[in-house]
């Protein structure tokens, strides 16, 4: 079950593929085939307002979180925000041990500092782990436990199959989640905190003279998508949780195990699409990823760039008329063997009414080693493999 296989090789190895193939050839993602054949991948799309699941695979399978995690962070952050724990201007102090985290990282000196809104934008944009490690500190006291706080909030949430080690997402054998428990952080941060979400669609964020551009690329590739947030690591593949909102329906989908961020991107697309269409909405000409993935041959080109827009917030506009805003922050300072995946489809839900509008607030705008537990159960060893050495986005 949990045994990592480099490939199919040999005769029934053909055999097995040409089955997968004929298989996948009716499903309206087909461009995405390399994840659905892979162990690692898991999809979920929920109607945003009710919760109800309109596509399921694998959703409830143990994954690794990856950056995702700084979802959760960043929840906990908002919560304080609101309770007046801290404030937007309060001082974040990098720690020599947030410092040592590997990258992505903004690269701040022990001692150094930054604002709470200023890491937050380094958490949607660069998703800098030494930023998330000093932002739990910051409210944790410790990033151990902060990481506690992180998963008896999870708990509360009704994501009762995630558990978290740390702030970053960065390896931890004992930090994993599920699709269906990522998605639901994803609609509970949009509902919870409607006047916080929109730091999620910052395109870019100014740090001294760099520009830096956000790892999601959804956000200018995918017609309605206004968040939220991408993970990689060597164990769990590209990830994304991805919010669009057309015509009034708001959806939220999550995907584990792509191969590349292309590819993670255009089966979120199609994902998105055919959830869409079960709730009634009208079809959009394909965003410039989703037409590329249907062109031959099947390259996979970079995703167009994203138009730098202006710092400020416009008002919510339905998506309609008009894609939502581009925002831009300004500051100072291997494939596995294939798998059969089952996709369960709920019956259609009754279309909801139309959120109303709302209105958000102005923002202003390299190493630890992954962390092995030798003390996790033998049926964890069988779920969720040791990955390699990791990188991480």
């Amino acid at each position: 079950m949990g045994i990592r296989r480099q490939g199919l090789g040999g005769l029934a190895g053909r055999f097995v593929g040409a089955m997968f193939g004929l298989a996948l050839a009716a499903l309206p993602w087909r461009a995405a085939e390399a994840q659905i054949g892979s162990a690692r991948y898991s999809a979920i799309v929920m109607e945003a307002r009710t919760g109800t699941v309109l596509i399921d695979a694998g959703a409830d399978e143990p994954r690794y979180p990856a950056s995702l995690t700084k979802m959760m962070t960043l929840y906990i952050v908002f919560e304080a925000l609101r309770d007046g724990k801290t404030q937007l201007g309060s001082r974040v102090v990098m720690s020599e041990e947030a410092a040592s985290r590997p990258p992505s990282k903004l690269g701040i000196p022990p001692g150094g500092g930054l604002t709470v809104e200023q890491a937050i934008l380094a958490l949607v944009t660069k998703s800098a782990n030494d930023v998330a490690a000093a932002l739990g500190e910051h409210i944790g006291g410790t990033e151990e436990r902060f990481a506690q706080m992180m998963t008896m909030r999870a708990r509360s949430l009704g994501m009762t199959q995630t558990r978290f080690r740390n702030a970053s997402g960065l390896p931890d054998w004992e930090q994993v989640t599920t699709a269906r428990d990522m998605a639901t952080l994803g609609r509970r941060l949009f509902t919870d905190f409607p006047n916080r979400y929109h730091y999620f669609g910052t395109v870019h964020f100014a740090w001294g003279r760099a520009q830096i551009r956000n790892h999601n690329r959804m956000l200018g590739d995918y017609d309605g998508a206004d968040g939220i947030k991408t993970g990689f690591i060597n164990a769990s593949g590209f990830n994304i949780v991805t919010s669009a909102q057309r015509d009034g329906v708001r959806l939220v989908g999550a995907t584990f195990g792509g191969s590349s961020w292309v590819e993670r991107d255009r089966h979120m697309g199609a994902l998105l699409d055919q959830g869409f269409a079960r709730m009634g909405v009208a079809p959009r000409a394909p965003s410039s990823i989703m037409a590329a993935a249907a062109a031959p041959p099947r390259n996979a080109p970079a995703a167009r760039p994203v138009q730098q827009g202006n710092a400020r917030l416009a008002q919510a506009t339905p998506p309609a008329q008009r894609r939502p805003p581009q925002q831009v922050a300004t500051t100072s300072g291997r494939q596995t063997a294939p798998a059969p995946v089952a996709y369960r489809q709920t019956p259609t839900p009754p279309r909801p009414a139309a959120r109303p509008t709302q209105r958000v607030e102005q923002g202003s705008a390299t190493s630890n080693t992954a962390r092995p537990n030798t003390q996790r159960s033998s049926a964890q060893s069988q779920q969720l493999r040791a990955p390699p050495r990791p990188t991480q986005r």
